[in-house]
């Protein structure tokens, strides 16, 4: 696993990384930057209470729940851009590490979206379950609650991405099974980059790569 995570970060120079980082770093950008917008608009434009330390008390909270909002959300964005963008990243991976394997045609784009798309709904859904736990006092365990979520998902959703592109359905699902734990772990720790501000922005190029790494790992193991 460490050495997964090392090699994808040692690729960071690669000129093709380079490419999908920075438009996945735009992408971002642009969302979020389109959310804070119209939060700030409504925020500013809108008169909820009469009294002015009132007003004032929503607006700061309304700033507060976009901020709580967006750090919970950002996973699910990145994974799109991640989804979209993929195959940039593994063939990249492949390039340099795995010279050998053939050529792939790769997902077809509907597959790809379709996969993408399927797990986004999942995490937005079930990360605005997540949020309750920010309720005392179950605000113990929200971290714990959050991360094992997170883990799950987008250790599976990256996984299946890049593993659909040399195996079959069947395929990836038993061997998605028989490595549930290390799918696990991976995930977590791709969820844990994608909360830290400035990591959050690598997280989705690094998670592919290491993703590709282990991928070859247990195939070649199960093989």
């Amino acid at each position: 696993m460490l050495k997964a995570f090392t090699k994808a970060i040692e690729q960071l120079s690669d000129p093709d990384i380079r490419r999908v980082l920075w438009v996945g770093l735009l992408v971002a950008i642009v969302l979020f930057g389109a959310l804070w917008f119209a939060v700030y608009y409504v925020l500013t434009g809108t008169a909820i209470f009469e009294i002015g330390w009132l007003e004032t008390f929503a607006d700061v909270l309304g700033g507060l729940a976009t901020i709580a909002l967006t750090w919970v959300l950002f996973p699910s964005v990145v994974s799109v851009v991640v989804g979209l963008l993929l195959e940039g990243v593994a063939d990249a991976v492949e390039r340099r590490h795995y010279p050998e394997l053939p050529d792939t045609p790769g997902l077809p784009i509907l597959e790809s979206l379709g996969i993408t798309l399927r797990f986004l709904a999942i995490l937005v859904v079930l990360n605005l379950v997540v949020l309750l736990f920010l309720i005392p006092p179950l605000t113990v365990v929200f971290p714990f609650v959050f991360y094992a979520v997170n883990g799950y998902l987008l250790g599976r959703e990256y996984f299946e991405l890049v593993a659909s592109r040399r195996l079959g359905a069947a395929e990836v699902r038993d061997l998605r099974k028989a490595r549930r734990g290390g799918v696990l772990v991976a995930g977590v720790v791709i969820a844990l980059m994608l909360t830290v501000p400035v990591v959050n922005l690598l997280a989705p190029v690094v998670g592919t790569a290491a993703m590709v790494h282990l991928f070859e790992g247990w195939r070649r193991g199960a093989a």
